[in-house]
């Protein structure tokens, strides 16, 4: 009997395992917006789904990171759905990030005028059968700051 239980689980781990699921991608950071308390830098993320109908997405979390600190981090809760059949759904994660923090910063700022980042999200979808699915994803890079030519 206990052999024909691990031959049931065997089968549903393997099932489960080839079930396709969603792909998405994670874009650079940018800047968006200035005022006066904060700045607002952005990113997207890109989604397709292999099924035929829309998936819900349960929640958006995210972690901005630089010089090994945590600039900002939150959670987006039920940011829509994911379109069915393989259309490219897209995410935008918007970054608040607080000009004392950014004035923190200022020894990485100096040296090269720009902000070297880490940026992790994390995707909660809900599948069907399945559950609750998060795609971790992640970026690296650095982003220029603008200059006084480039507001002016």
């Amino acid at each position: 009997m206990a052999s024909l239980i691990d031959k049931a689980k065997e089968f549903v781990a393997e099932k489960i395992a080839n079930i396709p699921k969603p792909e998405a991608a994670l874009t650079d950071v940018s800047i968006k917006s200035f005022n006066r308390s904060s700045a607002t830098f952005h990113s997207e993320v890109t989604v397709t789904n292999p099924y035929n109908h829309a998936l819900p997405i349960c929640q958006i979390s995210y972690t901005l990171k630089s010089a090994d600190r945590v600039v900002v981090s939150g959670t987006i809760p039920d940011p829509g759905w994911i379109k069915a059949a393989g259309e490219v759904t897209k995410l935008e994660v918007p970054l608040k990030v607080p000009y004392d923090f950014l004035i923190s910063l200022l020894k990485d700022i100096g040296r090269d005028w720009d902000i070297d980042y880490e940026l992790e999200v994390g995707l909660t979808i809900d599948l069907p059968v399945v559950g609750n699915l998060t795609l971790p994803l992640s970026t690296k890079g650095e982003m220029k700051l603008p200059t006084l030519s480039d507001i002016f």
